[in-house]
């Protein structure tokens, strides 16, 4: 394909509700494009960018997947993001390596939950932003309701470019605003010219709407508007493409990506209209712009990696300083060298050698020992790039192998798909005895357990974690117990009188008032010591003991017969026994809550909190229709909890939660283990 620099490179990430046409379009292009000879479909499992077996199999995408192609000299690296919400990760993958976001739209479904979550991300994140309405060749698509649903949404920024003519139905034409052409397709996806509509009103109206887009992006422009005079085409889109790089304007373009319909048209608008990497620079971790200049010492960033458990890790980089050569050795940004096998460019899982990669551009490597989010770097300059933030996890569960099988390899295993997945999490609860896999929702964890069994040969089943409870006691109690044990030779001798309370700390609070010797305090560590062995596990569940404050008062020892283990033993049956008379009750533990959801679902989130025994403390307005509801709710009641608000918001909701405290179990609650 040969070398680009930065100002022929459009780097671009296909985004937008699951089921909304991305990896159909992308196949589109690929093949507009001449690099494919033949358009797969999601259904068949056959495109260039759905290749992973579970994709293949459940017919979505799970994965970002990284495409190039080359439109009128410019290349451009296509980036297939996932539409599921379990799956966003890949989102901000692409995001991060990409100048610009295409947004589909499903022509027929209109602006769904995933729509807007790419919109705002792309915003976010500081990325141009273009909508595309797909699917028109579908039964029942309109593309003016949903226009009119994106300028609601999305406010005035929407600029159309290209529209439909289908005043009688189906889409009789394509209608460039720009160059004020209509074309046909045939079967093939090949334009002809035809004639305008002569009376389509509305054309004119949007045409009149871009002409006003385009003269508020500089004073020349203005002040041509205001004097009555027609836009050149070369000013139209000069002006659209400045207006789309400040972020003042969202083009809008449709195709019907099965019949190729607008898919040249679409592609036009990429290389036209979207920024190179040029005009959207990188940050590095202090937040000061980096250029895409070939001439610095090499720069780049993972942004992605695939850990396949025979070819090895592969690395996608994006290229922000200086070139990438197969020779290239990089370091780490402590200086470490790193090494990688082969450099590459890729289309979906087909590798092609490549020599040289320019800044701007995007390429892997094989068998780099690095991950996502790292920055790679020339000697000469370690400065790290600004680094990746992902979703953090929000439902868990506890991951067990099926049959006998090696821990240590489901760990080990795990981690691999940890490097792949920056969105799962994996913690070992020590407490609970259980190892514990996170991430974005049932599905997302119910895919990784299947790639355990595909690339790893690993089968486990996945249950609700148990809930770590405490044990307390609510009365103050005094114990006496000896522990009086005669064999052959020395026997066994230790007699305690312990004072138990409750206190606020979580810890053991041991103190002794021992007076006159009858304890001896080379025994005291013993006490203690036995004393807080049997805190760990409490009477009413075995659950830890908290909360506990015990005072050694009195007790007596024998010259011969005492012992550290006697003291220790007596202590534990005055712990035993303190247990059975002290009301001893649960305390479970509480969560903080940081809960996004839309407006006017506010009261329906509500509403489901308090059912599950959650209480809402305040409530911040985070403007984009979006409010911030804190929050307090048992974590029992939370293992649904991202399931249930994405029911309730479509989507749309998002939450994260960190432990607080603990508080009494109230009375008759369904304890979770």
């Amino acid at each position: 394909m040969g070398t680009f620099t930065a100002d022929n490179i459009r780097n671009i990430v296909l985004a937008g509700h699951g089921g909304s046409g991305k990896t159909a379009l992308a196949e589109a292009m690929l093949f507009k494009c001449g690099l494919t000879d033949r358009m797969g479909n999601t259904a068949d499992g056959n495109t260039v960018c759905d290749f992973d077996a579970e994709e293949i199999k459940r017919k979505i995408s799970i994965n970002a997947a990284v495409a190039n192609m080359t439109w009128n000299n410019v290349k451009i690296n296509v980036i297939d993001a996932p539409g599921g919400f379990d799956f966003v990760g890949g989102l901000y993958e692409g995001v991060r390596a990409a100048e610009s976001v295409i947004i589909t739209v499903n022509g027929k479904d209109g602006v769904c939950a995933g729509t807007v979550k790419s919109y705002r991300l792309a915003s976010q994140m500081n990325k141009a932003c273009m909508l595309a309405v797909t699917c028109m060749e579908v039964e029942n698509s309109d593309f003016y309701r949903v226009f009119t649903q994106m300028k609601t949404v999305f406010g005035p920024s929407v600029c159309p470019i290209v529209v439909p003519y289908d005043k009688n139905g189906p889409v009789e034409a394509y209608i460039n605003l720009l160059t004020m052409k209509a074309y046909k397709y045939d079967t093939k996806g090949v334009p002809t010219e035809v004639e305008m509509p002569a009376s389509e009103n509305r054309i004119a109206g949007l045409r009149a709407a871009m002409a006003e887009a385009v003269a508020e992006t500089n004073e020349e422009f203005m002040e041509k508007f205001f004097a009555g005079e027609e836009f050149t085409q070369d000013e139209l889109v000069r002006g659209i493409h400045d207006g789309v790089a400040n972020g003042t304007i969202t083009p809008v373009v449709c195709c019907a990506n099965d019949t190729l319909s607008g898919v040249d048209m679409l592609l036009d608008a990429v290389t036209k209209m979207l920024p190179s990497p040029n005009e959207r620079k990188l940050e590095s971790i202090d937040g000061s712009p980096v250029d895409y200049d070939e001439n610095k010492p090499f720069k780049g960033i993972i942004f992605k990696t695939v850990a396949d458990p025979f070819v090895g890790k592969i690395s996608y980089v994006k290229v922000v300083q200086g070139k990438l050569t197969a020779k290239t050795v990089p370091v780490s940004v402590d200086g470490a060298e790193l090494r990688f096998g082969k450099l590459v460019t890729v289309i979906g899982k087909k590798q092609e050698d490549a020599s040289e990669i320019c800044a701007g551009d995007i390429a892997a490597v094989t068998k780099l020992e690095a991950n996502t989010g790292d920055t790679l770097c020339d000697a000469a300059d370690t400065k790290p790039l600004a680094g990746m933030k992902f979703p953090k996890a929000n439902y868990f569960r506890t991951v067990t192998l099926k049959g006998n099988g090696d821990e240590g390899k489901l760990s080990a295993a795990i981690r691999r798909l940890l490097e792949e997945d920056r969105t799962l999490e994996y913690v070992h609860n020590h407490e609970t005895h259980e190892r514990i896999i996170g991430g974005l929702g049932e599905q997302h964890l119910d895919i990784a357990a299947a790639k355990l069994k595909a690339k790893f040969g690993i089968e486990v089943a996945l249950s609700a974690p148990k809930v770590a409870y405490r044990e307390a006691i609510k009365k103050k109690v005094t114990i006496e117990s000896k522990y009086k044990k005669q064999s052959g030779g020395h026997g066994q001798y230790g007699h305690v009188k312990i004072e138990f309370e409750p206190y606020d700390g979580e810890e053991l609070l041991f103190e002794e008032k021992i007076f006159g010797g009858s304890v001896p305090k080379n025994y005291f560590p013993a006490i203690e010591k036995g004393l807080q062995e049997s805190c760990e596990k409490g009477s009413l569940g075995g659950y830890p003991v908290v909360r506990l404050k015990a005072t050694l008062l009195d007790g007596s020892y024998h010259p011969v017969d005492s012992s550290e283990l006697a003291f220790k033993t007596a202590a534990s049956m005055a712990f035993k026994d303190c247990m059975k008379i002290a009301e001893p009750y649960l305390l479970e533990p509480i969560q903080s809550l940081s809960v996004l959801v839309p407006d006017d679902k506010q009261g329906d989130v509500m509403s489901m909190l308090s059912k599950k025994r959650g209480s809402v403390l305040g409530m911040n307005s985070m403007g984009d229709g979006m409010t911030e509801l804190i929050a307090e709710a048992p974590e029992s009641e939370m293992q649904d909890f991202a399931l249930s608000l994405r029911q309730i918001t479509q989507g749309l909701g998002e939450f994260s939660a960190e432990f607080a405290r603990y508080e009494m179990l109230p009375s008759g609650t369904e304890i979770k283990q």
